[in-house]
């Protein structure tokens, strides 16, 4: 079981506990423009998504999307987590967040720590993310982070257009 703290938030694994939350969360309209409809409308739903991804993830890769808690109270407001997607050579960093927790840093502080969790714990050599060519906030925060926009790239079985952001080069990524 993953377990990352920051100053605010606990990152850990998703449970089935977390159901109800996740069906408010992928149908939120932000969710739904920019990263898409997995068609998730009730706790049944949820419980689908979480075995057919987040779970196979954690048991085939050792990772996988995260619930993103306050520490505090341990409430969840998002998640952010790294994603191994057959159409891409490298690993991703993917987040979401609930509206009411934006313009918080909280996307920032877990994408950082999971980030320095896939280099320094699982040693992943290159981390990138995708995001929709009309995602602002997404990209904004990915120069924070020291991914740069690298170039467009289509995926899924609509080839639907994604910008791809990855490490500088000169940071010796290949």
């Amino acid at each position: 079981m993953t377990r990352l703290v920051t100053e605010r938030l606990v990152i850990d694994d998703l449970t089935s506990a977390d159901a109800g939350f996740l069906v408010v969360l992928l149908n939120e309209p932000s969710f739904l423009q920019n990263i898409g409809d997995r068609g998730v409308r009730d706790e049944a739903g949820a419980h689908r998504y979480l075995a057919e991804g987040p779970f196979a993830s954690y048991r085939r890769h050792g990772f996988g999307l995260w619930a993103v808690r306050l520490l505090a109270d341990r409430r969840p407001i998002g998640i952010c987590g790294l994603l191994k997607r057959d159409a891409l050579d490298d690993v991703d960093i993917g987040f979401a967040f609930l509206p009411a927790y934006w313009g918080a840093g909280y996307a920032q502080e877990a994408a950082a720590r999971v980030l320095a969790h896939a280099h320094e714990e699982l040693k992943l050599p290159r981390v990138v993310a995708i995001t929709a060519p009309h995602n602002e906030r997404s990209a904004k925060l990915l120069e924070k982070l020291g991914l740069r926009f690298q170039r467009e790239i289509r995926l899924g079985a609509e080839q639907q257009p994604t910008r791809l952001f990855a490490p500088p080069e000169s940071e010796g990524n290949p």
